[in-house]
């Protein structure tokens, strides 16, 4: 799953994400996207580790994509802003980071700014794939039908971005989202929103006012602290926390909040030799979670062994779940469920 970190030029982006993958990026003058791979925080994984002593944690993971900053004060810096959009159009989801730091901050207008820019972005695609589609349907051809059905959604989606309206609040079906999803258009992607402040305006939550849409999560943090704390031993951190009055790192409910926003969850798998968080969409039947593990698993599946995280928790092993009746055997279309410990039974 990739995620795009998009932001004006000194909004700190490339310093969060830094912080996030413990790795430089993004530095002076920097025109290319960076991708780098973020595993996801998982307490789960940590207590199953001590648990069962395997010999390797495999947590789930994310690919970050740092954006060279953004300026769109004049023609070159917009069309610099265009490229890089068309760059990341197959981005699953993007974070947009904006500076709350500086006296001259308004984390409000920079989020309208770039919110517009990627209406803009769409639109101009939709434009020319209207145009298209229309002198399409001046010819005869076999996709007649199938071009008059997409450019009746397209227009439809022309008219919504035209009254500034992102496209993934216009989709009415799963059929209409195939049709379109090729094009990659930005404002169908699930977005969230980190305001990156001062230091010493932790905990102070920015009001972003109607230039916030409705459901988006927003992340408040420190760029510069959060990526210190990534560079400090365990013990270091946890004291340098306590100073500031921090529970856990912002970048932690970060890369969560990613996680939850692409809508994804973890089942799980554990054994001697590995324990394992596997990503999957939320909705996701045993049949094809067998298939994230092996496309043999998948083929041969019979049942899905499995039993919950919290019951394994409270019961303190698998010995003592059994004995309780805590495990079940579940069929093709059960509905995985996030923290899901599964033992796939299988026959090729």
């Amino acid at each position: 799953m990739k995620v795009a970190f998009l932001g004006l030029m000194q909004s700190g982006k490339s310093t969060l994400v830094s912080a996030i993958s413990g790795r430089d990026v993004g530095g002076p003058g920097s025109v290319a996207i960076e991708e780098v791979v973020v595993p996801v925080p998982d307490e789960r994984l940590d207590w199953l580790t001590t648990l069962c002593k395997p010999q390797k944690t495999v947590h789930a993971t994310i690919d970050c994509l740092d954006v060279p900053g953004f300026s769109f004060r004049d023609e070159h810096g917009r069309a610099a802003a265009r490229r890089l959009f068309g760059q990341v159009r197959t981005a699953e989801m993007f974070v947009l980071v904006l500076r709350g730091f500086g006296e001259d901050a308004d984390p409000a207008a920079e989020l309208r700014e770039l919110k517009t820019e990627m209406l803009l972005a769409d639109l101009e695609l939709v434009a020319t794939r209207v145009e298209r589609l229309e002198k399409q349907l001046h010819k005869p051809g076999q996709t007649h039908a199938q071009d008059k059905a997409e450019l009746a959604i397209q227009q439809r989606l022309q008219e919504a971005l035209e009254a500034e309206t992102p496209l993934r609040t216009v989709i009415q079906s799963e059929e209409e989202l195939a049709m379109v999803k090729s094009l990659g258009f930005l404002t169908l992607r699930p977005t969230m929103v980190v305001v990156n402040i001062a230091e010493d305006a932790i905990g102070t939550i920015v009001d972003l006012g109607p230039a916030l849409d409705e459901g988006t999560e927003v992340v408040h943090l420190c760029a510069e602290l959060e990526q210190e704390l990534s560079r400090l031993d365990e013990a270091s951190r946890a004291a340098f926390m306590a100073d500031y009055g921090l529970s856990e790192p912002a970048i932690k409910r970060l890369v969560q909040g990613c996680y939850r926003t692409l809508g994804l969850i973890s089942f799980l798998t554990i054994g001697k030799d590995e324990v394992r968080a596997w990503p999957i969409r939320r909705g996701t039947t045993a049949h094809d979670a067998a298939g994230k593990v092996h496309s043999d698993i998948k083929r041969g599946f019979i049942r899905a062994e499995t039993v919950s995280y919290e019951d394994l928790r409270a019961l303190g092993g698998e010995k003592e779940c059994k004995a309780a009746g805590k495990y079940r055997l579940e069929g093709k279309s059960y509905l995985v469920q996030d923290g899901d410990i599964i033992n796939f039974r299988f026959n090729v």
